[in-house]
C-alpha cells in the first residue's frame, strides 16, 4: 500500500526470517551526511533495514529498494484519470493491444553483472509474480484488477520487443498497469527458484475447471513461500544502483555502471538508513543527515526545526485517509445509529490539529475516498447531500436514545441491556499521529459520557494480524487507498469485509473482520457494496460516476468507518549536497522514490 507513513516503517507486516545477511562488497561504508556530495542519503518509506533478511524483493522484510536496485518496467504516476499512466522504467515505451501489451525494452538495459535484460528475465519475473498472490481470475479477492495478473504468455518479438498476452476471454482495464508494475528480476538468480512446470500450473490456475484452478493456486502459493525465503548471494540489479552491503544500520548501494541511462545518475553511492520510528527520522533531519525524506508524521514544532535545518517542504496529493474502523460483529457497533452518534461526537478538526497538523486535512465527509477524489466523481448536488457529521452532541444523544441507550445521573451512557458502555480505541506503537489523535478522541468520547481508553499495539504486523482476527472492535484503519477508485473501495468492501471474488462471481462470507451487511438500503435503493466495488475494476474511469455515487452515499450513511483526515504527501529535500529536486506540484514525480527522480534527470550534484 502506498500510504504517507505515520510510522513510515510499517506498511507491510514484517516477518522475521532466518536467512544469511546481505553482504557482498568490500567498499568502505559511507554513512552519509558528510562532505562528499556524491553520496545520497535517505530512508525507504516502505522498507526499513532488516538485519539478516535476504536481498529478495518478495520477502516479507525485503532488503531491496524500489527505484534504486529494485526495478520495474515502469513507475506509476498515480493519475486517477488514467490508471495506466507510467514513467518509463526498463520499458522505454509500450503499446496496449486488444489481446495484451507490447513493451519495448530500453536499448541498453543490462544487469549489474553486465549481461543484457532478456525475455528469460521477463518471463521468470512474471512466473515469480504468480507465486506471490497474483494467480488467475479465481484468486480470492473482491478486486479482480488487484488480484489477478492474467498474463497467459510472454513472447519475444525481436529487437527488444516483448509481448504480454492477456488470458483469452478476459479484459482487465488494469492489465497494462499490472504488467508495468511487475518487479523484474534476473533469470540467472531466480530462474532456479521457479519450478520447471510453473507455466503449466499457471495455465491450470487460469483454466475453467474451478477445482483444478484452486489446486493450482494453492501450489503456486506454496512455491511462493519458498521463493520468498530465498537469499541471493549478491544483489544483481538492473536499476541505477546495486547493493554493496547491508548492516543493521544502513544499506549501501553503489552506482550501477551498466544502468541503461547511467549518465543521468549523479550520486556515486546511496545510503538508505534504518529507522524504527518517526522520532528517529526527525533526528536525522534535524542534524541535516538526509538528502531527502518521505512523509513522517510530526508536530508543528518539529516541522519548524526541520525547516530550520535547511529542508524544503514539498506537498502533493496523497490518496490515503486515516479513519476509525468498526468491527460490526461486536455490539453495539453493529448499529448504524451508534456509528453515526460517534461520528457526531468526534471533532475531526480538533483531532487532526493534534494528530496530523503537518500532513493532514480534516476529512470533509466519509465517502471511502479522499475529498480531492470524491470532488472529481461526485456532482455538486451529490456532494451537498453528504452528511458531514459536524460535531453535534444533541444529535449524538438522540441517536443513542433511539437505539435504546440511556444516560445515568452521572452523565455516563449505558447499553440497552443496562450495562455501562466502555470503549477501547486501538492504535499502533510508533504511529505518533494515531496515538496523539487517540488521546483526543478518547477525551471527547469520555467527556460525552462514554469512558474510552486509548490502547496501543506493539507493532503494525501484530496490529494487522489481531485486527484480522477480530480482536479490535474500534481501531485505526487506512482508507481511500487510491488513486484508482476500485482499490479505494476494496479497502472497505473487499476481503477485509468478507467479499470474495471467485471464478467471476462475488460472494460474501465471514472471513473478514469488518462484518458489514451484504447490502444497504440508501435513498430507496438497494446498494450491493461488494459487487459494485468489483464492478469498478472493469468499468472505464469515465463511466464510474454512477457507481461511485452509490458507494459514496452508502458509505456516508452507514459509516463502516469514520474518516478523520485526508493525508497530504509531505516530503523534504535538503539543497546542501544535491540540487534540482522535484518541487510542490510535481505530483507524478513526488509519488515515486528518489531513484525514479534520478532516472528522469533530477537530483544533480551541487
Amino acid at each position: 500500500m502506498s500510504r504517507p507513513k505515520t510510522l513510515v516503517a510499517a506498511v507491510a507486516a514484517a516477518v522475521a526470517l532466518t536467512a544469511s545477511s546481505a553482504c557482498s562488497g568490500s567498499a568502505k561504508k559511507i554513512n552519509g551526511g558528510g562532505s562528499d556530495g556524491n553520496v545520497y542519503t535517505s530512508i525507504d518509506a516502505n522498507n526499513p533495514i532488516t538485519a539478516g533478511a535476504p536481498m529478495n524483493p518478495f520477502n516479507a522484510s525485503p532488503n531491496t529498494f524500489l527505484g534504486y536496485d529494485q526495478m520495474q518496467l515502469g513507475f506509476d504516476k498515480k493519475n486517477p484519470a488514467d490508471p495506466n499512466d507510467f514513467f518509463p522504467g526498463l520499458a522505454a515505451s509500450w503499446t496496449a493491444t486488444d489481446t495484451g501489451l507490447t513493451v519495448q525494452l530500453q536499448p541498453n538495459a543490462k544487469w549489474s553483472d553486465g549481461t543484457p535484460v532478456t525475455l528469460a528475465d521477463i518471463k521468470t519475473s512474471v512466473a515469480v509474480a504468480y507465486t506471490q498472490g497474483l494467480a488467475g481470475p479465481s484468486a480470492a479477492t473482491a478486486n479482480p484488477s488487484a488480484g489477478s495478473l492474467e498474463v497467459s504468455g510472454v513472447k519475444d518479438l525481436g529487437g527488444g520487443k516483448i509481448e504480454f498476452d492477456e488470458q483469452p476471454g478476459v479484459k482487465n482495464l488494469y492489465f497494462t498497469r499490472l504488467a508495468l508494475s511487475l518487479t523484474i528480476v534476473s533469470d540467472k538468480v531466480y530462474g532456479s527458484q521457479v519450478p520447471a512446470d510453473v507455466w503449466t500450473t499457471i495455465a491450470a490456475a487460469q483454466g475453467p475447471d474451478a477445482n483444478a484452478a484452486k489446486a493450482a493456486i494453492t501450489k503456486l502459493t506454496t512455491e511462493g513461500k519458498a521463493l520468498a525465503a530465498f537469499a541471493p548471494a549478491k544483489d544483481v540489479s538492473a536499476g541505477p544502483f546495486v547493493i554493496d552491503h547491508i548492516d543493521p544500520g544502513s544499506a549501501v548501494m553503489n552506482r550501477n555502471p551498466y544502468f541503461y541511462d547511467v549518465k543521468k545518475i549523479a550520486p556515486k553511492q546511496v545510503v538508505v538508513r534504518h529507522f524504527t520510528g518517526n522520532e528517529q527520522i526527525w533526528s536525522y533531519m534535524k542534524a541535516g543527515e538526509l538528502d531527502s525524506a518521505p512523509f513522517t508524521a510530526m508536530p508543528t514544532n518539529v516541522l519548524n526545526q526541520v525547516l530550520g535545518a535547511g529542508y524544503t517542504r514539498m506537498d502533493s496529493v496523497s490518496f490515503v485517509g486515516a479513519s476509525i474502523a468498526f468491527n460490526e460483529k461486536v455490539a453495539p457497533f453493529d448499529k448504524t445509529a451508534v456509528r453515526q452518534a460517534l461520528a457526531y461526537v468526534i471533532d475531526r478538526d480538533a483531532v487532526t490539529k493534534v494528530g496530523e497538523p503537518v500532513g493532514g486535512v480534516p476529512n470533509a465527509a466519509t465517502t471511502g475516498l479522499i475529498k480531492a477524489q470524491s470532488d472529481t466523481f461526485l456532482s455538486a448536488d451529490q456532494s451537498a447531500a453528504l452528511n458531514p457529521y459536524k460535531p453535534d452532541p444533541a444529535k449524538a444523544a438522540a441517536l443513542l436514545q433511539s437505539a435504546g441507550f440511556k444516560k445515568d445521573s452521572s452523565g455516563q451512557w449505558h447499553l440497552p441491556d443496562g450495562s455501562a458502555w466502555k470503549i477501547t480505541l486501538q492504535a499502533v506503537n510508533g504511529f505518533s499521529d494515531w496515538i496523539s489523535a487517540s488521546a483526543v478522541i478518547a477525551n471527547e468520547l469520555t467527556g460525552f459520557g462514554i469512558p474510552t481508553t486509548a490502547a496501543v499495539t506493539t507493532d503494525f504486523a501484530t496490529y494487522k494480524k489481531e485486527m484480522g482476527a477480530g480482536k479490535y472492535a474500534f481501531g485505526w484503519w487506512l482508507v481511500a487507498l487510491g488513486p484508482q477508485t476500485d482499490k479505494a473501495y476494496n479497502r472497505l468492501y473487499g476481503s477485509d469485509d468478507g467479499f470474495v471474488y471467485t471464478n467471476g462471481q462475488i460472494t460474501h462470507n465471514d472471513s473478514g473482520w469488518e462484518h458489514t451487511p451484504e447490502t444497504y438500503a440508501v435513498n430507496g435503493q438497494t446498494v450491493a457494496t461488494g459487487p459494485l466495488t468489483a464492478q469498478l475494476s472493469v468499468t472505464p474511469v469515465a463511466d464510474q460516476k454512477p457507481i461511485i455515487a452509490q458507494l459514496a452515499a452508502a458509505t456516508n450513511q452507514e459509516l463502516p468507518v469514520i474518516q478523520i483526515w485526508d493525508y497530504t504527501r509531505v516530503q523534504f529535500t535538503l539543497n546542501k549536497r544535491f540540487t534540482n529536486f522535484p518541487k510542490t506540484g510535481d505530483e507524478a514525480l513526488l509519488a515515486n522514490p528518489p531513484g525514479v527522480w534520478m532516472m528522469q534527470g533530477y537530483v544533480q550534484n551541487k
